[in-house]
């Protein structure tokens, strides 16, 4: 109601001296008329207008500047009167409607009103939404990403450039979008933080500060809620899991994690970036990262954490940076990396990799063209700045390209989507790199290297009813009798169980097709969108079940049923 009145309030406020104009003028106008003596009557007395009169003819008289004497003709003096009246009106429209021109082209009423519509829009929402506050590069992957997987989006953006870009977007429902920023709680609040049907907010500005707003505010009025923070600086990082932030993205580390596993276990990073992948991409196989000396071009930010994290496998590591070392035992050389002459200082012929990972991507691309030049062997992993620049980097063809606001996307898909999948994720960390192989190669043979549908479902009465009932009445159902095509029951589902989850925390790792299966159960599945759509038919639907579970027909009617269950005794 507050944002109503505020827009309603701010008009008056900027046509008061207009309307008060108008009003005087038409008030001095209909006192004169009544003042003003008329032509005599039949006993020779001058007449004058009554107030009716005098303000009936002046208010169509100042509209339409078109008018007929009423109720009798006028004498002189009430038409010089009259005269001087439409010259006052004409000149009080004429600045009224300038003012209300000029207030037309008024930003803070442009924003009053865009900000009242897109909370009436957001109110009206009666599906699950993401809010996402920040629409640059990593704001726009989600949202593409959400919108495919059938998500409805809500977005909080500071720059209105940005904002108009949304509407440009073929997205498939409509994204309601404010120029605002982020870390104002009504703000938030405004834009559905509070609201039933928020499923997750997501905080992918690129200031630390606002996406410490954010997750303070989440965390304040919406608890319960999931909230994906990113955090670039190791401070605000500790500050966010200070006050109970349960997800907190920072893209370098992020990066550095998947060098590591890729370093000591390559099976597992490819694994772990098909499952985790955009939606309708494929993934590019790479040659997995050897061991062996490596060359840093770059210690800022994201370097620190590289170099830990290959300081943790054992990898022999060089550095090159313009500022000098404080307290590193690294061989350290000062430059930046683009010439030749430190990267042969560094050892290039001798190194099997380099990482060019400055906050420059023109030197990132200089120092790795010159790498290659000198050693065509290496394995080059680039950072990518700017999204605008990937056809430099595409054409470069580099061995990994590090872009934050993929590494971001990635993580907020596979902990807002699909929750189940990170538990699975940190115990294929654990297993065997053998184990990841084999399974690695299972799935790509069967689904291909696009990135798969990758979903959970939960088998109580509200997301799986016709299992549920199933389950209820005593039969007993497993794996392999629920995975089969409703079409034709001998052909299986194009998806596979990864984890089967239940209360009793006895987590079951790809499971095996004769494992039986209880209320309660979640699972984690992958497979084509097909199959998806088609095990929800069959844990909603009790007839095509059925014939998927008996491989008969339901019968359709309660007296068949009661028929059958008689002749069957």
């Amino acid at each position: 109601m507050f944002r109503y009145q505020s827009v309603f309030f701010l008009i008056l406020r900027r046509l008061r001296t207009p309307l008060i104009l108008l009003i005087s003028i038409l008030a001095i106008s209909v006192l004169g008329l009544t003042l003003a003596p008329g032509l005599p009557d039949e006993q020779g007395n001058p007449q004058y207008l009554s107030f009716f009169h005098a303000l009936y003819f002046m208010s169509y008289t100042a509209t339409t500047i078109g008018f007929g004497e009423v109720p009798y003709d006028f004498s002189n003096q009430q038409r010089l009167w009259v005269i001087a009246c439409i010259y006052m009106s004409v000149i009080g429209w004429a600045y009224t409607l300038g003012s209300v021109f000029a207030l037309l082209s008024d930003r803070n009423l442009q924003q009053a009103i865009a900000t009242q519509r897109f909370a009436r829009s957001v109110r009206r929402l009666r599906e699950p939404f993401y809010l996402v506050c920040g629409y640059g590069e990593t704001g726009r992957l989600i949202c593409d990403a959400l919108d495919r997987l059938g998500y409805r989006i809500v977005v909080l953006e500071l720059d209105q450039l940005k904002v108009g870009q949304i509407e440009l977007q073929s997205y498939a429902a409509d994204v309601p979008a404010l120029t605002a920023d982020a870390s104002d709680p009504e703000t938030l609040r405004l834009a559905g933080l509070t609201h039933s049907h928020c499923a997750g907010v997501l905080a992918l500005t690129d200031d630390d500060s606002a996406n410490l707003a954010v997750a303070i505010s989440a965390r304040l009025l919406a608890p319960r809620l999931p909230s994906l923070c990113r955090a670039t600086r190791r401070e605000t990082a500790a500050n966010m899991a200070s006050f109970g932030t349960r997800h907190i993205i920072n893209p370098f580390q992020k990066f550095a994690e998947y060098l590591e596993l890729a370093l000591h276990a390559p099976a597992a990073w490819r694994l772990l970036i098909w499952l985790t992948g955009l939606p309708g991409t494929t993934i590019e196989q790479h040659r997995d990262p050897p061991r062996g000396p490596w060359i840093l071009c770059g210690h800022g930010r994201f370097g620190r954490f590289i170099a830990e994290a290959l300081d943790r496998e054992e990898v022999p590591l060089t550095i090159i940076d313009r500022a000098p070392p404080k307290g590193d035992e690294h061989p350290w050389i000062i430059g930046d990396g683009t010439g030749a002459d430190a990267l042969t200082e560094a050892g290039v012929d001798k190194a099997v990799g380099v990482i060019a990972c400055t906050s420059s991507d023109v030197d990132n691309l200089s120092a790795a063209v010159t790498a290659r030049d000198l050693n065509p062997g290496l394995f080059i992993i680039l950072r990518q700045n700017q999204f605008t620049n990937h056809a430099l980097f595409d054409a470069f063809e580099s061995d990994l390209n590090m872009v934050p606001s993929q590494v971001i996307a990635h993580e907020c898909l596979a902990v807002l989507t699909t929750p189940l999948l990170v538990p699975f994720l940190d115990e294929m960390k654990r297993r065997p790199d053998v184990w990841c192989h084999e399974l690695v190669e299972k799935l790509t043979q069967r689904y291909g290297w696009k990135v798969p549908r990758v979903w959970s479902e939960r088998i109580n009465i509200a997301r799986a009813p016709a299992l549920y009932r199933r389950l209820m009445q005593g039969h007993s159902v497993t794996i392999g009798d629920l995975l089969r095509d409703p079409r034709d029951r001998n052909q299986p589902l194009a998806c596979t169980v990864l984890l089967l989850q239940r209360d009793d925390d006895k987590d079951l790792h790809l499971p095996p097709d004769d494992t039986d299966l209880r209320a309660s159960d979640e699972l984690l599945l992958v497979g084509h969108a097909q199959a998806q759509r088609q095990l929800e038919m069959l844990l909603r639907n009790e007839y095509t079940l059925h014939y998927a579970v008996s491989g008969r027909e339901l019968t359709r009617g309660w007296i068949w049923r009661k028929f059958l269950s008689e002749s069957q005794r």
